[in-house]
């Protein structure tokens, strides 16, 4: 399918309301409001192609930026790439739920995400945080050193207060889902989220917002939940 032809289809399937939605959260003009639901029946069509989510990713559309992720090669991806999609992520639904999640389905996810948190740069924390949940959420735990993640979880305890507003909300939903998908580290993860206790969230346009993972982990161990895997990190 040629890229104009995506373009034309995404912009058919926008939204006002959806769009309204991106923008209050911080997307930015060009943007169409398409629900991620809507992009799925195109998806199908096109499967994976590098090429052509490399031309949506570089416009600069909200709503091309996130086809591109689903289409995007996730595995012929470089760390370079993935830096240079970092470089033009400017909100967090881009970094977050589009650049990381990519990311997630590589073999290099961990390595970049790594860099990525010690980075010292908001979203690209945000995203490498964002990255291990993604991560934790749907590959088996004997992927994961238990030791890694526990200093991982330290060094959330020791830094989560004096994080960027962004980057806290990321390392607490680390810390809940360490807690919900990664059975070896449930009793810590939840001796950690209490010894962090509530985080205010500060925003721009939008009153402050509290978290709390041990508050959010419990609701889950109420739910029987404890060990759940998602199939697909992609939509």
């Amino acid at each position: 399918m040629e890229f104009q032809t995506v373009m034309h289809e995404l912009e058919a399937l926008g939204k006002e309301r959806s769009k309204k939605m991106y923008m209050s959260n911080g997307a930015r003009e060009p943007v169409y409001g398409v629900a991620t639901g809507a992009m799925k029946p195109i998806a199908k069509k096109i499967k994976i192609n590098q090429e052509l989510a490399e031309q949506l990713y570089a416009t600069g559309n909200y709503d091309a930026m996130y086809f591109a992720g689903i289409i995007a090669d996730s595995q012929a991806m470089t760390e370079e790439d993935y830096n240079r999609w970092m470089d033009t992520a400017y909100f967090y639904m881009i970094s977050d739920y589009i650049v990381a999640v990519t990311l997630a389905e590589s073999d290099i996810a961990q390595q970049v995400s790594d860099n990525w948190i010690s980075s010292g740069d908001e979203l690209k924390m945000s995203a490498g945080w964002s990255c291990y949940c993604w991560l934790l959420g749907s590959r088996k735990d004997h992927e994961f050193s238990s030791e890694k993640l526990l200093a991982m979880l330290e060094l959330v305890k020791n830094t989560i207060h004096d994080a960027p507003e962004r980057t806290k909300v990321s390392m607490n939903n680390f810390v809940v889902t360490v807690g919900v998908s990664y059975v070896p580290l449930h009793k810590e993860a939840l001796e950690i989220a209490q010894a962090i206790g509530g985080i205010e969230i500060k925003r721009d346009t939008k009153k402050p917002s509290q978290l709390n993972a041990y508050e959010s982990i419990q609701k889950q161990v109420e739910k029987d939940r404890i060990g759940f895997k998602r199939k697909y990190v992609r939509c």
